[in-house]
């Protein structure tokens, strides 16, 4: 049997190229080489942190926390830590999302370690980068759904502010809420995150007066909090079945106007066949995803 190869590190060194990797974990592996001072192959290098149990992973993309934010969604999940899933079936979960025929984002590795360590720093702030929006022709869309409920999904073919955003839910929300109320489901939480159509004067004045006609309440929203927001993850599942179902959206030609009238067709299809086992998986995940942000201590969660 062949002898295996000695190693060519002192104990010292393996501990600080480990250490080094995970500190600042994107860097690459050149620079990672040259900061610790070591003469040996970045290859070599690769193997024996490798054999440590480190290797270089896709950075995980969520939108850049400061300390504030993650004090404020921590007081968040804290305040409804002890909430039911029967408590967020009241939730009426809405939020606009752009709907791209395409996309491509550049991909940032990172240093972490492997296995369960590894799924631990893989949401740690200084390996996860914020999204960026990028060009290409897309369709602007709102929908919202409480519990197993579907609701509407609305096409938006100009600039959201506040004006239009009052529109849509006056034409769309309150029509929902009423089909909700044929079903004797009153005092129902509207949730929306914090965009500024969302939070400007001449909307909280539409939301106050319709809160009171209507017996809905405004959840307070705490920011940057995507992981937290369940329709999120239903316009995942949009936009996964848009490019399965129709494999050829990214390929459509022709103008913006005629893309969007097809990217438009495609997803009003898509939307209305979502089932009510898909609704009751995102709701029933609320205690989960509230737990997982305060063991994160308010930064950072796996949703």
């Amino acid at each position: 049997m062949a002898e295996s190869k000695p190693r060519e590190t002192s104990a010292t060194a393996d501990r600080w190229l480990v250490r080094t990797a995970l500190e600042r974990s994107k860097l690459p592996l050149k620079e990672l080489k040259n900061i610790c001072n070591l003469s040996f192959s970045t290859r070599t290098i690769q193997r024996w942190l490798a054999e440590n149990n480190v290797r270089k992973w896709r950075a995980a993309k969520r939108a850049k926390l400061t300390d504030e934010n993650a004090e404020e969604r921590l007081k968040w999940a804290l305040l409804h830590r002890h909430w039911t899933v029967d408590m967020w079936k009241k939730v009426a979960w809405s939020d606009e999302s752009a709907v791209k025929k395409d996309s491509d984002t550049k991909t940032v590795w990172v240093w972490r370690h492997m296995g369960k360590v590894g799924k631990v720093e893989k949401y740690l702030p200084k390996n996860v980068i914020g999204k960026r929006q990028d060009g290409g022709i897309s369709q602007m869309i709102w929908g919202c759904f409480m519990s197993n409920k579907l609701g509407p999904i609305v096409f938006i073919d100009e600039n959201i502010n506040a004006g239009v955003y009052t529109q849509i839910l006056d034409q769309n929300l309150l029509q929902y809420i009423k089909a909700l109320a044929g079903e004797d489901i009153y005092d129902i939480v509207f949730q929306q995150d914090n965009a500024r159509p969302h939070i400007a004067k001449v909307t909280q004045h539409w939301l106050e007066n319709m809160g009171r006609e209507y017996r809905f309440t405004v959840m307070r929203w705490p920011p940057y909090s995507l992981d937290l927001n369940s329709i999120e993850n239903l316009w995942a599942i949009l936009k996964l079945e848009l490019h399965r179902r129709y494999p050829d959206t990214k390929y459509l030609r022709g103008s913006a106007e005629k893309v969007k009238s097809v990217l438009k067709e495609r997803l009003f299809k898509i939307w209305w066949e979502i089932g009510e086992d898909v609704l009751n998986g995102l709701v029933e995940s609320m205690p989960e995803r509230v737990h997982a942000l305060i063991e994160a201590d308010g930064w950072y969660t796996r949703f």
